[in-house]
């Protein structure tokens, strides 16, 4: 994922790579730079033209670029798409959990397994009429999936630090 430049730990540190390959005139590296970021190429035509001051306009920028790249390797489906969704929305809404999210060492992957960690010490068992509605036979079914409201404080956990995951 990060095989080239490795994981930028700021926006700053991604902004610092590009104006280094920007003043060497590298720009086939500069491109590789933003897709290995998630930065959209159109970033660097507008940086390399002058028309913005960095590749990367801000933190939410970044963040979400890092996200992106993420997802595209976990490639998310269903509620783990809809969490994912919300950690992009908040790196535009919270500039703390935006520069939480770029800090080398955390991944969307550590996230998703807090999330997954936090649903299995939850679990509890399904009703037997439940479970037969569900065309289940001679099963105990358990099952333990954080509301959203739980996931957006697991995630916030997470990235900012604020707390290990109870149940």
């Amino acid at each position: 994922m990060y095989e080239i430049f490795g994981e930028m730990d700021s926006a700053e540190e991604l902004n610092t790579a590009a104006n280094g390959l920007k003043n060497e005139g590298d720009k086939e590296n500069l491109y590789k730079l933003a897709e290995e970021n998630g930065i959209d190429s159109g970033f660097v035509g507008m940086y390399l033209d002058g028309t913005i001051e960095n590749l990367c306009c801000d933190v939410a920028t970044a963040a979400r670029g890092k996200i992106e790249v993420e997802s595209a390797e976990l490639k998310p489906v269903e509620l783990i798409a809809d969490w994912v969704e919300y950690m992009k929305s908040l790196c535009y809404d919270n500039e703390e959990f935006a520069r939480a999210v770029r800090r080398k060492g955390k991944s969307l992957k550590g996230c998703i397994g807090s999330l997954l960690g936090w649903s299995f010490k939850a679990r509890y068992k399904i009703e037997k009429d439940i479970i037969k509605a569900a065309g289940i036979n001679n099963a105990s079914v358990e099952m333990g999936i954080p509301g959203m409201g739980t996931a957006k404080k697991l995630i916030k956990e997470y990235y900012l630090g604020t707390g290990g995951s109870k149940k």
